[in-house]
């Protein structure tokens, strides 16, 4: 027989590793910028997109990494 012990979870946004990405698409024509940690460049990018096609729509896509982390302490009772 197996006992299987219910704990509570919580997310938490993970800073060990790295901190957001920041990418930008083209809504008209799903061109996008590359990755990067900042929205300076990406933002850049979707100006100098706009001024060759005329596209005027963009999508930010933001990365945030988390972990989930036991309220319960392992091996407590």
């Amino acid at each position: 027989m197996s006992t299987v012990r219910l704990a509570d979870w919580v997310l938490q946004l993970d800073t060990s590793g790295s901190w957001p990405i920041f990418e930008t698409e083209c809504m008209t024509c799903q061109d996008t910028s590359e990755a990067s940690c900042g929205k300076e460049r990406p933002e850049v990018w979707c100006l100098r997109h706009a001024s060759v096609t005329g596209h005027t729509g963009f999508r930010r896509l933001k990365t945030s990494f988390f972990r989930a982390h036991c309220l319960v302490a392992e091996g407590a009772d």
